[in-house]
């Protein structure tokens, strides 16, 4: 008797383990990448924002180097202040949201997408530059693979093959904030800082989240080095830069009345103006 009862307890076992996997596989196929804009509505929610892209105090030293001029462009807001002396002290682009790539069934964010950017431009220096124009503009941060690609314009061409512009080009990984020895030597990237904050939009609110450490890929640097025309000492200056800066986001979502909620307004608009002609009579 125990046996059979060891038997049909073993089975029963089996049967839910089984069952409870082909519930969490359903669940899994079910769930899909919803790409919305701000004029859409997902889950009873509307959500805007904006990217903001700041620029390291490693990078405007290389740009202080090669008397490198930014700008906004596209639409976007510039923070670009410099010191008494011509020099750097801040230099932050922010975009407008256009779109959200979201997971339907978590409600995480795995990709959004900026419009505008900034334009970088570079005068002609002895063995620093020879000049050339370039915009990094609508930024699409990938945040699964921790990667950031961009539109890149430029006066120059901008790899071997001679294209002056490289849409949706893969420009900078996610790495996290850069660590120093104490004699200030680059020593690596803290990874659990990469990305900081919440990417997660569930329910209404402000989501800010940061992404920190940008290092610049192989192909990054040789659009940078050719878009600016770099030099020896330009190219020098550029190879020194680590961290490229950081991406914040700050997702706004709001939520959208039900109809019904439109229904109840309407008849409350009627009830107040059906009063008001009584009290006119």
């Amino acid at each position: 008797m125990g046996r059979f009862l060891v038997e049909i307890d073993m089975k029963f076992a089996l049967k839910s383990i089984v069952a409870a996997a082909a519930f969490v596989a359903a669940g899994v196929a079910g769930a899909a990448a919803v790409t919305v804009t701000p004029t859409d509505t997902f889950k009873g929610l509307t959500a805007s924002g904006s990217g903001a892209l700041s620029f390291s105090a490693e990078l405007m030293g290389a740009l202080d180097t090669g008397k490198v001029v930014v700008t906004p462009s596209g639409g976007a807001i510039g923070n670009i202040t410099k010191d008494s002396d011509g020099f750097y002290t801040s230099a932050a682009v922010s975009a407008s949201i256009s779109s959200l790539t979201i997971d339907d069934v978590t409600d995480n964010v795995l990709q959004a997408a900026t419009v505008g950017g900034a334009t970088q431009t570079a005068a002609a220096l002895k063995s620093v530059s020879s000049g050339g124009v370039m915009t990094v503009t609508d930024l699409r941060v990938d945040l699964v693979n921790k990667r950031v690609y961009a539109n890149i314009i430029s006066t120059n061409a901008l790899n071997a093959a001679g294209d002056k512009t490289l849409n949706n080009f893969y420009l900078w990984d996610i790495m996290g904030t850069p660590q120093y020895d104490v004699e200030g030597t680059f020593t690596g990237y803290d990874a659990s800082t990469a990305i900081v904050g919440s990417t997660t939009v569930a329910g209404p609110g402000t989501y800010v989240n940061t992404m920190n450490g940008l290092k610049i890929t192989t192909d990054g640097f040789t659009a940078f080095s050719k878009g600016l025309g770099l030099l020896s000492l330009g190219r020098s200056a550029l190879l020194g830069v680590n961290d490229f800066g950081s991406v914040t986001s700050t997702i706004v979502a709001v939520a959208v009345p039900e109809p019904s909620t439109y229904a109840l307004m309407g008849l409350g608009l009627v009830g107040m103006s059906l009063v008001a002609r009584r009290r006119a009579k």
